[in-house]
């Protein structure tokens, strides 16, 4: 194998390794025993009880004293609860009259497993505690009740009332066309309630995020805290403990992370749905983090909590303003929606979404995504539409790949001169000589061992942004091609009862396939590489690898999107084709003469001489050298 091949493959397997690590460093081990894994669920499921009650030691503790009629929150403290149902047709959403906040948010247009309604959260999964501090009693809004005065067309006003000291606006407004709900929180007539230097409100935010998908490792996998500094461009995760399944805990070792700067938002982001709390004015530093995961068959992926503060005026003058975004996670409604925004700031909710590292991302933006978008409009089944992609983004890359193809065919014509070298020098202690004599064939007829590596490094980014893209397209949610039901989760046209490691109780036919493209191309790609002198065992280690890669794809793939191991299924099949046409439409000894005849032509032109190894051979003499001078160093000693 020559040494741009090793590059290359080097390279490929950091990156591969790069990509499972980041995935989930290896598939979760399942229970042992049905038994003792049901034994475990049942306490488990009695710990989600215990948690949705979410943190009872940040709602308002009523003593005897603070129920006396002159306490300035008493008309707060009782009341019957009222629910205000906001609905733009887009999302519906729920305003509970006790602690003034949204009590559910249902989608229109997303179905979830059952066929109904995708509803993000209910009343008993999620707590929203606003908190301000006053000079004789605390408001934390949870346990207080409001009164409605207001209620209009997809807005609500819940008013906190005091004992003489003024009182408190909650305005919520749904905007319309959109998933953005509007909070303005503004107090009138409370100078005495609140101390004079008062200047933030602290907000508590906790919520169980429900499974929505069917492949729950998969979903776990994408579900996230995700949060945007107000310097920064991008959005960055906060990687949340897997749960514990041998300890047979309800969640994994809680994680927790303070961020110092301020935030334009905080993000519960499942796969495909996500809600976003922003702060028009953004939030403070020591915004406080933390998340646990949930085991399987609870019905939950993740609880989340945030604790921050924003800024409050006392005085009313100024509203303290939020904006929720209950929504999909869809590239273009997110950009769509970010222009609702308040303030200045650009929030650019839709970086919510995973794109990739920044050369991946930017291919996601300008290629992947447009592409995608242009061939949905043809109203073409989803498989279709990433067959047609595939084939479009194979045809731009195969430039590429033909050059790529054509260094290794020019090096493989050159065999026999460098099988003349190695008969030359056959001794191990004349490996610096053979190598130097055929890097010195290689200049002499213009052909660099590097040539190909560039080309074959120009198709990884696009081979990784479909990495990045199919599991967060949310138009490929529900979509079936062929077996596969949804090509956003693993096909499993066959299953059984049992669990079994590493593979769990299915075979994705996609991936499958994938893998076995992935061994073809492999076999093809060894046959067509020239091994560069004193890389025999190399050579060795590098076959080895290279098979061993597609059984750790299908361990690894084997719970991925269907879409994903079939987008890469065609593109291997592609790959395999073009790979046979190209080997078929060259022939060596043509190529050779080729070569021999620039060869003459630059004898007689030497501006015309190519120098693709001038530069190795010129690496090489230094040192052979520098080898030199250290063997008669060693020698005088």
């Amino acid at each position: 194998m020559d040494k741009k091949s090793f590059i290359g493959i080097s390279l490929i397997t950091v990156i591969v390794l790069m990509v499972l690590l980041w995935s989930g460093n290896s598939q979760k081990k399942n229970a042992a025993k049905t038994t003792q894994y049901e034994q475990k669920l049942d306490s488990a499921r009695a710990a989600v009880e215990d948690s949705i009650q979410f943190a009872q030691e940040a709602t308002v503790i009523v003593t005897a004293s603070q129920q006396d009629s002159l306490s300035p929150l008493f008309p707060a403290m009782n009341g019957s609860e009222e629910l205000v149902v906001l609905d733009n047709g887009l999302v519906k959403i729920g305003i509970s009259s006790k602690g003034a906040t949204p009590s559910f948010a249902q989608l229109s247009g997303y179905n979830d497993q059952q066929g109904q309604n995708v509803t993000l959260f209910s009343q008993d999964e999620i707590s929203l505690n606003f908190k301000i501090d006053g000079k004789n009693q605390n408001i934390r809004s949870r346990n207080l009740y409001f009164e409605n005065i207001k209620n209009g067309a997809n807005s609500v006003t819940m008013r906190l009332n005091t004992n003489g000291y003024g009182h408190m606006d909650f305005v919520y407004t749904l905007l319309p066309e959109s998933y953005m709900l509007n909070l303005d929180i503004k107090a009138s007539g409370m100078e005495n309630f609140f101390s004079s230097d008062l200047s933030t409100l602290a907000v508590d935010w906790i919520q169980n995020l429900r499974q929505q998908e069917k492949g729950f490792d998969f979903e776990q996998r994408y579900t996230t805290l995700t949060y945007k500094r107000a310097d920064k461009v991008k959005a960055k995760v906060m990687n949340v403990s897997p749960a514990a399944k041998k300890s047979g805990k309800t969640t994994g070792r809680a994680t927790s992370k303070t961020i110092e700067e301020q935030l334009d938002w905080v993000a519960y982001k499942n796969q495909f749905f996500s809600c976003i709390m922003i702060a028009s004015d953004t939030y403070t530093g020591g915004t406080q983090l933390s998340g646990q995961s949930y085991l399987q068959g609870l019905g939950y992926m993740k609880k989340l909590m945030a604790k921050t503060h924003v800024g409050f005026d006392p005085d009313g003058k100024e509203p303290t303003q939020f904006q929720f975004y209950f929504g999909p996670n869809d590239y273009k409604i997110l950009k769509q929606n970010s222009k609702l925004a308040h303030g200045d700031q650009k929030v650019r909710l839709n970086r919510v979404i995973d794109l990739g590292w920044p050369v991946v991302r930017e291919v996601n933006r300008f290629l992947i995504i447009p592409l995608f978008n242009l061939l949905s409009k043809w109203n073409l089944n989803m498989g279709l539409v990433i067959l047609l992609m595939t084939l479009i983004v194979k045809a731009l890359v195969f430039p590429a790949q033909v050059k790529s193809f054509m260094s290794s065919a020019k090096m493989r014509a050159l065999k026999p001169y460098v099988d003349e070298v190695n008969a030359k020098y056959p001794k191990p202690e004349d490996a610096m000589k053979k190598q130097q004599e055929t890097m010195a064939v290689y200049s002499k007829y213009g052909v660099s061992p590097m040539g190909g590596c560039l080309p074959s490094l120009v198709q990884m980014p696009v081979w990784m942004a479909f990495f990045f893209f199919v599991p967060n397209a949310i138009e490929l949610r529900q979509q079936s091609f062929l077996w596969a039901t949804d090509l956003t989760g693993f096909d499993e046209l066959i299953r059984w009862n049992t669990s079994i490691p590493l593979i769990g109780n299915h075979l994705s036919i996609f991936c499958v396939l994938f893998c076995l493209t992935n061994i073809i191309n492999t076999i093809y790609s060894m046959q067509q590489q020239q091994m560069a002198p004193g890389q025999e065992d190399s050579m060795k280690m590098m076959k080895w690898m290279m098979y061993a890669m597609p059984v750790i794809f299908f361990f690894s793939f084997n719970n991925y999107s269907s879409g994903l191991c079939y987008y890469y299924f065609i593109s291997g099949l592609v790959g395999i084709i073009s790979m046979i046409w190209l080997r078929r439409s060259t022939d060596d000894k043509a190529i050779l003469a080729k070569l021999e005849a620039d060869y003459e032509a630059s004898r007689n032109d030497p501006s015309k001489r190519k120098t693709g190894g001038n530069n190795m051979m010129a690496r090489l003499e230094a040192l052979q050298k520098e080898q030199e001078r250290l063997q008669k160093q060693q020698k005088s000693k």
